[in-house]
């Protein structure tokens, strides 16, 4: 699955608020959790990738993403915005250039 269709089915149970789904469960909580989720899960990935196996690093980065794409939801963001400021960001730095 792609970034894009991860944020496709989030943007989708954003606006159907399907009962029993954990997106509109966190989109009905509203932006304070939504922010102090991925601010929690952030907290996680930290502490897995200093003192836990890769499998769990892989687990909590994933948890990260999925919470990330949420908030981006919540804010209109896309991830194809995200991704033309790293490309933007690698372009400015000249990496990846021809020599």
């Amino acid at each position: 699955m792609t970034l894009k269709q991860l944020y496709k089915i989030i943007e989708d149970r954003k606006k159907k608020i399907p009962p029993g789904s954990y997106v509109a469960s966190l989109f009905k909580a509203g932006q304070d959790q939504i922010i102090q989720k991925v601010g929690e899960e952030a907290v996680e990935v930290v502490i897995a990738a200093n003192k836990e196996s890769r499998e769990r690093i892989i687990s909590e980065t994933a948890d990260l993403i999925f919470h990330l794409l949420v908030m981006l939801s919540l804010f209109k963001i896309k991830p194809s915005e995200i991704l033309k400021e790293l490309d933007r960001r690698t372009l400015l730095k000249g990496a990846g250039r021809p020599k």
